[in-house]
C-alpha cells in the first residue's frame, strides 16, 4: 500500500479545568500558549513542531481524547484515506476548515476513537523575536528547561489489541511494529504501530471496561536522555507527581516518565530509540518477562499506569483509591509486568 500517511500532526485533549491544564504545560512544562477560543479551548505548541499549534486543550467534565489529528502522505493520500475508511462502513465528515488548517476527513473508528486526516496544514511561521538562527528550525529553542521538542505519540484503549492493529494496519497502513502477550495466557495486552520509521506514534492498550473511545496517555518527545532527567528534576521540583520513570522501554528502547497534568490526562516524555525502516517489517511478540515494558526487568509497572481516560465510572481512580507513585509496587496489579509503552 502506498504510504497514506505522514505523521501525527496534533492532539485535541479534554479537561475538567481548562485553565490550570493550559497553566500547566506552558508553565511547568514548557509548551507555549499560540491561541484561545471564546469558550476556553486553548491551542499550545512544542517550539520544535512545525505546524501553528501541538496540542488543544478544550473544556469536558473529565479527561479524555477529543480527536487525534495526522497529516496525510499527500492530497490524493488524502483522498484515498477517506474513500478506503469509508469502503468499511465507517462514514465521516469532510471539513473544508477547521481550526486553522484546511480540508481534513474526520471520523470515529471501530474502537470509538475520533481520528481527523489533513493535507492542508500551515507551516509554523514564529514572530520575529522567537525566530531561530538555524533556518530549519520553526522557531528558537525554548528557554524553558522542561521544553519537548515535538510532539510524539498517542497511546489508546482498545478492548481488542489485535483487531485494533490489523483494522488501522489494512485500511490507513499504519505499519504494526510489536505486540505484548501475556507470559502465562495468550492475552495480547499492548502493541505499537507507525506511519513512518519511529517505532511508534500510535500505541494500544488492552481496555477491559465498556467505555470506547478511551486513551491511556499522549506523548511529547525531547533530543536527549539529559533532558528528560533535567525534566523529571524541573516537574519535581514544582510539585508534579512523577508517575512512572525515568527507565527505558524494551519495546522501541525510548527512554520514558510518565506523570499527569492537573486535569488528570497522563502525559509521557520520551527520547532515544531505534529507527526502523524495513518495509516488510513483522512483529515480534514480547513477554513481560522479556522486558517489554522495562528493558531491565527489574521494576514493576505502578497499578496506576493501567488507568484511562474518561474515567471508568464503575471502578475507582488510582487517586480515589489513595495510590500515591511509588507505592503501587506493594498491591495486586494485574499488569505489574505487562508491557505498555
Amino acid at each position: 500500500m502506498t504510504n497514506l500517511l505522514a505523521h501525527l500532526s496534533h492532539l485535541e485533549i479534554a479537561s475538567p479545568d481548562v485553565d490550570a491544564t493550559a497553566a500547566f504545560f506552558e508553565k511547568q512544562f514548557g509548551l507555549r500558549p499560540v491561541g484561545r477560543d471564546d469558550d476556553g479551548t486553548t491551542y499550545l505548541r512544542c517550539w520544535g513542531d512545525y505546524y501553528p499549534y501541538s496540542l488543544v486543550v478544550s473544556p469536558g467534565e473529565q479527561p479524555a481524547l477529543v480527536n487525534m489529528a495526522w497529516r496525510a502522505a499527500s492530497e490524493d493520500a488524502l483522498d484515498e484515506a477517506a474513500t478506503r475508511v469509508r469502503a468499511k462502513g465507517v462514514e465521516g465528515v469532510w471539513h473544508d476548515e477547521r481550526q486553522g488548517h484546511g480540508r481534513s476527513f474526520q471520523f470515529t473508528g471501530p474502537f470509538g476513537h475520533t481520528m481527523e486526516l489533513c493535507w492542508d496544514l500551515p507551516r509554523h511561521s514564529a514572530p520575529a523575536e522567537l525566530a531561530s538562527v538555524f533556518p530549519d528550525r520553526p522557531e528558537r529553542r525554548s528557554s524553558h528547561a522542561a521544553a519537548p521538542r515535538f510532539l510524539d505519540h498517542v497511546t489508546i484503549a482498545a478492548s481488542d489489541v489485535r483487531a485494533f492493529a490489523a483494522w488501522y494496519s489494512e485500511v490507513l497502513g499504519f505499519r504494526v511494529m510489536a505486540f505484548t502477550e501475556l507470559d502465562h495466557a495468550e492475552v495480547t495486552v499492548f502493541s505499537v504501530l507507525t506511519t513512518n520509521e519511529k517505532s511508534h506514534d500510535l500505541g494500544v492498550v488492552l481496555d477491559s471496561s465498556t467505555l470506547g473511545g478511551r486513551v491511556n496517555h499522549i506523548a511529547f518527545w525531547t533530543d536527549s536522555v539529559q533532558e528528560l532527567l533535567v525534566s523529571a528534576d524541573v516537574l519535581m521540583e514544582n510539585g508534579a507527581a512523577i508517575e512512572y520513570g525515568p527507565s527505558i522501554h524494551g519495546i522501541g528502547e525510548q527512554s520514558f516518565l510518565y506523570f499527569r497534568e492537573p486535569g488528570g490526562m497522563r502525559v509521557e516524555l520520551n527520547t532515544g530509540g531505534y529507527r526502523n525502516y524495513v518495509p516488510d517489517w513483522q512483529a515480534n511478540t514480547w513477554k513481560p518477562s522479556t522486558g517489554s515494558n522495562s528493558i531491565y526487568r527489574n521494576s514493576a509497572m505502578p497499578m496506576s499506569m493501567t488507568e484511562c481516560f474518561p474515567p471508568d465510572a464503575g471502578k475507582p481512580s488510582a487517586t480515589e483509591e489513595g495510590i500515591l507513585p511509588g507505592t503501587e509496587d506493594a498491591l495486586v496489579n494485574p499488569y505489574a509486568r505487562h508491557g505498555q509503552g
